[in-house]
């Protein structure tokens, strides 16, 4: 199992998984993920944003991270921070605990950066989720109701969203 930066050829399976999931998210009756804009997630892809984990030479999860999600995380998006949007698992690859792949890599990423928390959010209060979520480590630090979410996705306009937060320890010095 490796972690790599995604490239442009694996594009199309990036929204082959999205639209897996999207069909998943909706066939339990939750808040599905719009069609994402093919030039954001290329420009993700452009700007080393845009992660994918490989099982035997396959995809078995793609995300994206950022430094920065001041509409989502308001005054805390001035904490210095690695956020984690849009996980998608391949479905030959469920139940090998990919997000907490994922929170490895990521503990490691944020710190690199000079990070001190990993957060993410999901748009609903998705139970099952928080609470996958909290097994894997994050806080769940309760609801929000957005604002101004005219430059986001779709299915954040006039939302409701949970949020999650791992704060890092403090880098010990030798």
């Amino acid at each position: 199992m490796t972690i790599e930066n995604s490239v442009s050829k694996d594009i199309d399976e990036i929204f082959r998984l999205y639209l897996i999931a999207t069909d998943f998210q909706r066939s339990k009756g939750l808040v599905t993920w719009p069609e994402f804009d093919r030039k954001m997630v290329s420009d993700e892809i452009d700007q080393d944003r845009q992660w994918k984990i490989l099982v035997n030479g396959k995809i078995a999860c793609v995300w994206a991270s950022a430094f920065e999600d001041p509409i989502i995380w308001g005054e805390k998006n001035g904490q210095p921070s690695l956020y984690l949007h849009r996980i998608a698992t391949n479905p030959e690859f469920r139940g090998m605990h990919m997000v907490k792949r994922i929170l490895e890599w990521a503990s490691i990423h944020a710190q690199l950066h000079g990070k001190s928390f990993i957060r993410m959010d999901t748009v609903g209060e998705n139970k099952k989720l928080i609470a996958y979520y909290q097994s894997c480590g994050f806080n769940f630090l309760g609801l929000k109701q957005l604002k101004n979410t005219e430059s986001l996705p779709a299915h954040y306009h006039n939302a409701v969203v949970s949020l999650f937060e791992i704060e890092l320890p403090a880098p010990t010095n030798f």
